[in-house]
């Protein structure tokens, strides 16, 4: 899991088994690509600047990126064990293993079946012929598919303050602590952040929120009295925010519920999210520019050997990784470069 002209962030949670949600788990060489994110600006200025800070911390955040993963780099390792001592007439065991592997670190079947009937292919058509060159020719295909299909990973920023950010996602995926874990990354690029307490039907979801902008030490808005809708508390935000010469207003909205669960609840909050998208629309003119999610955030990766959702996720929506939770700490929401996540679950 939008920007001034809003964008949205739409947030996934290893968590979650639903992935039906709205904007929002060593040793080799190490790529230090910096991942691909831009802010566009009709001139020189702050969010080109922006922009430019935030490709260049990337760079140094690589590091916790693959910390973030080493579950489910030692889960693949065992491919290397595979592969070291690899001959022809072991092809069929080693792919089948190689299958398994990938399966267990949540590739999904019809990425894993792709992959592994590519590799067969090459084997066999002589193309591949040492268990280095098979690795290769593996990560080869993880990244051409996360390019392919995530090629809009850049973060923009729109043309105009403020950019507005609506974060939306199932419940307990980690929408709050993300948005505070980005306004955290945001503010110490220099940009002037305000949060919006837009998650009115959770109780406890403002005091969360407060303690976030505390935290950064970034402003807040959050309902004045209870039962106030969620979109006069971000109607009030953008207001502020333009009034104010905030950079971006960052918009926490209600937990949708998971599909599976056969509540009633997520068509109430569907509609208080389409309520918020207008109610945002009519202080930004034009706002939002897209309809739809436009990234997502992948959380609580950390904890789990099964990364390789981050490419099932991609093939099946079509939609940009732009950030990876890997960590509990503030610094732990990290961009999303698809070599360097490669790099990290096959070192």
């Amino acid at each position: 899991m939008g920007m001034a002209t809003p964008v949205h962030l739409s947030l996934l949670s290893k968590t979650s088994p639903s992935h039906l949600v709205l904007a929002f788990p060593g040793t080799g060489s190490i790529s230090h690509k910096t991942a691909r994110f831009k802010c566009l600006a009709s001139q020189s200025g702050f969010f080109t600047r922006l922009g430019r800070l935030i490709k260049e911390k990337a760079r140094s955040d690589v590091e916790k990126i693959f910390s973030g993963f080493s579950k489910t780099r030692d889960n693949l390792a065992v491919i290397d064990e595979l592969l070291l001592y690899w001959n022809l007439a072991d092809t069929d065991r080693v792919l089948d293993e190689l299958e398994e592997a990938l399966l267990a670190s949540d590739f999904g079947p019809r990425i894993t079946i792709k992959i592994v009937e590519s590799l067969r292919e090459d084997i066999l058509a002589g193309k591949l012929k040492s268990g280095s060159e098979i690795k290769d020719a593996l990560k080869r295909s993880v990244l051409e598919l996360l390019i392919k299909k995530g090629n809009k990973a850049d973060l923009q920023l729109g043309f105009r303050k403020p950019a507005v950010i609506m974060i939306v996602g199932v419940n307990g995926g980690g929408k709050t602590t993300s948005l505070g874990k980005l306004a955290y990354r945001l503010k110490n690029e220099g940009a002037k952040i305000l949060m919006a307490a837009g998650d009115t039907f959770r109780a406890a979801a403002s005091d969360q929120l407060e303690i976030w902008a505390e935290r950064t030490g970034c402003d807040i808005v959050v309902a004045e009295k209870e039962k106030i809708k969620a979109s006069s508390v971000l109607s009030q935000a953008v207001k502020r925010g333009k009034e104010q010469g905030f950079d971006v207003v960052l918009c926490d909205t209600s937990g949708l519920v998971p599909i599976f669960s056969g509540l009633h609840t997520n068509y109430s909050l569907m509609e208080e999210l389409i309520a918020c998208k207008k109610a945002v629309g009519k202080v930004v003119p034009g706002a939002p520019n897209v309809v739809g999610i436009t990234g997502l955030i992948l959380t609580k990766l950390d904890g789990s050997a099964r990364g390789g959702c981050v490419v099932s996720v991609v093939d099946e929506l079509g939609i940009p990784v732009k950030f990876v939770g890997v960590g509990e700490g503030v610094e732990d929401l990290q961009p999303f470069d698809a070599e360097a996540f490669v790099n990290a679950i096959f070192s």
